[in-house]
């Protein structure tokens, strides 16, 4: 195990792509435990990614496309702006609320904090917003998207543990807008020391109830995908087929869909599908190999000997995915330390679902953690900014993420409180 978490180390510092470190680890692993484990690698990698649940991660994908595609999120950030701009800071919250919005029809963190470089960084700007707060504040707001359902990450997770994917996307509402409200937090401090102005002069009932026609189409979709799901009219993967017939539509309405560039579309869909996808087949191999040398048993027996205290333990689980977030790719981590986890929260007893719920917005929380914060990476290419001033700029948000998750953590009767309602939590 010694030489194997060696060649992991010295792969993910070298810049290796994450799949291959997995695979790679995972085969040095297994090959020295015994070499006849090696013929069933390509079995194993087929295993993990041979589950109905994972399909609706492409659905998901190709309707943030289509949505993004056919102009509609335009519409969205022109209603958000009507309806809280009158306020002192008001385009700062109107891009936390935008972002929220966008993240229940998106899921990705990276296309949300995309769209809001190049429609929201401008304007931020030109109000008076220092460049790098401006994308500190759309890259924080861009994590809300693998919590507020739909969400790939909640997918992956619950193929992995067996955890319900429908309890998660509705555990996942409370969450989003508690670190939703959190950053509003932030942005009032930050508004109040630096006096910064209204986006607009004052609320116009008559603009405000135009806009909210005009975005009527764009705000159904979200609808259609959470509420189809929590009432049981739909499952998570059929919901992301309707979710990409409702976009196609909401853009025709619009008359701003292009049905040329939808080739364009499915085909950088398809790219972020096969990577996760990838991902995940390769992590099967280490978690195989994990699991053949009673790695997750020995592990928790390891734990359980330094306190059986839970309150002790789930503190300690939060400060190793804190660590493993900063260094890791969120999907690789989820893959590689479920297993583990999981069998620790058994033995604690804690709720699978509330567990898998902190666990996934911790490693969310991690795309924006420096110094490996993915959407930082994405969001300083786009907005040009420094990444070293961004990772100073997001550092209050991510504080405040993480003050709401480890509440979240041990308060199971509000994180649980949706599935609850519905049935899916103990």
């Amino acid at each position: 195990m010694t030489a194997a978490l060696i060649i992991f180390v010295l792969t993910l510092f070298l810049g290796v792509p994450i799949a291959f470190v997995l695979a790679l680890t995972g085969v040095i692993h297994l090959g020295m435990i015994d070499l006849s484990y090696l013929s069933v690698i390509p079995q194993r990698m087929f295993a993990g990614i041979n589950s109905s649940g994972l399909t609706c991660i492409p659905f998901f994908i190709v309707a943030g496309e289509l949505m993004n595609g056919g102009g509609i999120t335009r519409k969205l950030m022109d209603f958000v702006k009507e309806l809280v701009g009158y306020v002192k800071g008001g385009l700062a919250y109107a891009t936390v609320v935008t972002a929220a919005i966008l993240s229940a029809i998106l899921g990705s963190p990276n296309a949300v904090s995309s769209i809001l470089c190049t429609v929201m960084l401008p304007d931020l700007k030109k109000d008076g917003y220092e460049e790098e707060f401006g994308g500190a504040l759309i890259a924080a707001s861009g994590v809300l998207g693998p919590i507020i359902p739909p969400s790939t990450t909640f997918v992956i997770f619950a193929t992995l543990s067996g955890v319900s994917v429908k309890g998660l996307f509705m555990a996942g509402i409370v969450p989003g807008i508690l670190i939703a409200v959190s950053y509003a937090v932030v942005v009032a401090l930050y508004v109040r020391r630096h006096n910064l102005p209204r986006a607009i002069d004052h609320i116009d009932a008559r603009r405000l109830g135009k806009s909210f026609v005009v975005a009527i189409p764009a705000l159904i979709v979200p609808l259609v995908i959470v509420g189809g799901v929590m009432m049981g009219a739909f499952t998570p993967t059929e919901s992301g087929a309707v979710a990409c017939v409702a976009a196609i539509l909401a853009g025709m309405f619009y008359r701003s869909f292009d049905f040329k560039k939808v080739p364009q579309m499915l085909l950088r869909a398809g790219s972020s599908s096969a990577a996760i996808l990838f991902i995940i087949a390769a992590g099967n191999i280490l978690g195989y190999s994990l699991e053949v040398d009673n790695i997750p048993s020995r592990v928790t027996a390891a734990v359980l000997a330094l306190t059986t205290n839970k309150y002790v333990i789930i503190l300690l689980l939060l400060l190793v995915m804190i660590v493993v977030g900063c260094l890791m790719e969120a999907t690789a981590a989820i893959t590689i330390f479920t297993p583990v986890m999981m069998t620790i929260v058994t033995a604690i007893g804690m709720d699978s679902l509330h567990f898998g719920l902190v666990f996934c917005i911790m490693m969310t929380i991690a795309l924006i953690t420096p110094p490996v914060g993915m959407v930082l990476f994405v969001t300083s290419n786009i907005s040009k900014i420094e990444l070293t001033r961004l990772n100073k700029a997001i550092l209050p948000f991510c504080a405040a993420a993480f003050v709401v998750t480890f509440a979240l953590a041990y308060l199971p009767d509000v994180a649980l409180w949706v599935p609850r309602m519905f049935g899916y939590a103990g």
